[in-house]
């Protein structure tokens, strides 16, 4: 028997776990990192309505990656390039770099934007000690009779 799947943030010990939906109601942003308490970068969720534009901006250090969840956004950069990003698409961007959205669709798009200075932390992960850390790396198949569905 499965859980019932979450929507409002739901915090447990060391976690915490919830869905686009429960984080807010129409268009706009959807404030990821204080719903979800997340202290090391940022993170935010926008629904842009169709056809609709948001400012162009930039940052003096964060640097943000851009990953698309619904409908189809156009990305402007400060040289005047644009892409078109489905879901799925994906835009990293510079701190220093203007950029713009776009939705010209004919649906709202939802797309997810994390942000951060000072770098990366590198290979860091660690598997319980119980845990062969191959399992960690690659992932298993989950045995019959313990799906959710089951």
């Amino acid at each position: 028997m499965g859980q019932e799947e979450v929507s409002a943030p739901v915090e447990g010990d060391g976690y915490a776990v919830a869905s686009l939906d429960g984080l807010g109601e129409g268009y706009g942003f959807r404030k990821i990192r204080k719903q979800l308490g997340v202290t090391a970068f940022g993170a935010n969720a926008i629904v842009l309505p169709p056809n609709y534009e948001t400012g162009h901006h930039a940052h003096e250090r964060q640097e943000e990656l851009y990953f698309v969840h619904s409908g189809q956004i156009e990305i402007e950069f400060g040289d005047g390039s644009k892409h078109t990003l489905g879901p799925g698409g994906m835009a990293w961007v510079a701190p220093q770099t203007f950029r713009g959205i776009r939705n010209f669709g004919p649906e709202a798009a939802t797309y997810v934007v994390i942000g951060a200075a000072d770098g990366y932390v590198g290979r860091d992960g660690i598997a319980p000690e119980d845990q062969d850390p191959e399992v960690s790396k690659r992932g298993q198949p989950i045995p019959e009779g313990t799906r959710p569905d089951a």
